[in-house]
């Protein structure tokens, strides 16, 4: 009888020889993004000319575009990736798995798109062998128990690359020969200790750049006000490939366009197009990036969260003219109240970034030109109260924002009469509780959220 491979068994033997982790989902799903940064940004971009194999599950793991016309890809996605084209306008060519058709006739390489089945769970892998570097990353370890792990030891890589031979040989033959003919190409696999001395603390450095002087806080009685969802875990996996396959183009497109602006030729309306198309690539990658946070967060309870002190007030100001020109393009003005000398609150400054945006735009999306936004932020006993308000042009009373009511599924929500795609209710308390702000919606008085003060205690 043929051995059948799962992905879990290949964390598993990485998981091999490495202390259990103590970590929660959304502590490791950081850990997750920022060791793809320093392996795409700090490890592998360097190199000149790259070449080489990459394996991933259950999404495409690498986005730079560089690495992804030098490197041959293999994914093993969900199947229901193969509907994504009757939703977004064929993300991904149905019925057939993605080639490298011809490399000299297009700068663009796919990946092998192979299925991922029920056993192998999950959990993002990624294995990627070059001359120069041989990394396998993964997800790993149940619920608080969960781990980075990154091997690269030849006798750990070569186990792995066994393993997914003996997968793909039973799956596809013909794309597992493809691939041991490629490792033959690359020589043999080699010990390389620079690559753990420069990962793990270039992997420090991300974490602690993306908000520093971290606490671990309990989130005040969040089940007070958000209810977490049990959902199908097949709708929620569907979602995140969804916006990592709307994300992923919009990165290169966004990628390319700064290439071209760094030239000094381009006539006047030539730079304000592209700048144009930049500012709209960057609004879609955040707000698909907001989606798939609130798709992850559906996979647990939330119980804690690491929360650091963060200077919200501040924050405001610095992201008020990007917010204000946003506005302006569809004829909007957003003002800005914020009572001096305010105290730091407990947050996710990373994160809360875009999570604002999303909110200013949720709130404005409906409103005829004319109209304004009042952000106001004021002190409300140990938290802040930050209120977005909106007011009509015609009338010049306040209003509420509007409220999406045809649902798809936990996460979005649909307006039938504008086409407009947003965040449900629900997902937007779970993702600003998560964030430690607490939510409240009431008619004619907007959206308001309260954040604890750094240093309070609430008995």
């Amino acid at each position: 009888m043929t051995e059948v491979i799962t992905h879990i068994d290949i964390q598993q033997r990485m998981a091999e020889g490495v202390l259990p982790g103590r970590l929660d989902e959304n502590a490791v799903r950081r850990m997750w993004w920022a060791a793809l940064d320093v392996l795409q940004d700090d490890v592998l971009l360097p190199i000149q000319s790259l070449k080489g194999i990459w394996l991933a599950s259950p999404l495409p793991a690498l986005y730079e575009p560089r690495l992804l016309n030098c490197l041959q890809g293999w994914v093993w996605a969900p199947d229901e990736l193969e509907s994504l084209h009757r939703l977004q306008g064929s993300f991904l060519p149905p019925g057939r798995v993605d080639s490298i058709k011809d490399q000299r006739k297009s700068k663009v390489s796919l990946f092998r798109r192979l299925p991922l089945q029920k056993d192998d769970g999950h959990d993002p892998l990624l294995i990627l062998i070059t001359p120069q570097v041989q990394i396998a990353l993964a997800l790993q370890g149940g619920p608080t128990r969960r781990h980075l792990i990154m091997r690269s030891d030849p006798e750990t890589l070569s186990d792995l690359l066994r393993m997914l031979d003996i997968r793909l040989n039973h799956e596809n033959p013909e794309q597992a020969q493809e691939l041991r003919k490629s490792l033959a190409e690359l020589g043999q696999l080699s010990s390389n200790t620079r690559l753990e001395k420069l990962f793990w603390p270039r992997l420090s450095e991300r974490l602690a750049g993306m908000a520093t002087s971290l606490t671990l806080q309990a989130l005040p009685n969040p089940s007070d006000f958000v209810h977490p969802v049990q959902e199908n875990s097949e709708e929620i996996t569907l979602l995140e490939a969804l916006t990592h396959e709307v994300r992923t183009p919009l990165a290169t497109i966004r990628t390319l366009i700064r290439s071209i602006l760094r030239r000094k030729d381009l006539p006047h309306v030539v730079v304000s197009r592209l700048e144009q198309i930049d500012v709209q690539c960057t609004e879609q990658i955040d707000r698909f990036g907001l989606i798939f946070n609130a798709a992850e967060l559906q996979r647990q309870p939330i119980e804690t969260s690491m929360l650091a002190s963060t200077d919200l007030g501040n924050m405001l100001k610095i992201l008020h003219p990007g917010w204000s020109q946003q506005l302006e393009r569809r004829g909007l003005q957003l003002h800005l109240d914020i009572t001096p000398d305010l105290p730091k609150v407990l947050s996710d400054a990373e994160r809360l970034e875009p999570m604002l945006g999303g909110l200013i735009d949720r709130s404005s999306r409906d409103l005829a030109p004319g109209a304004s936004i009042s952000l106001s932020l004021r002190p409300a006993g140990l938290r802040l109260k930050l209120q977005i308000l909106t007011l009509e042009s015609d009338h010049g009373k306040r209003s509420s924002s509007v409220e999406f009511n045809s649902h798809l599924g936990p996460v979005l929500s649909w307006n039938p009469s504008t086409g407009s795609l947003q965040l449900s209710q629900a997902a937007t308390q779970r993702l600003l509780a998560s964030l430690g702000g607490w939510l409240t919606h009431r008619r004619d008085s907007g959206l308001t959220i309260f954040f604890p003060i750094a240093g309070a205690s609430e008995d």
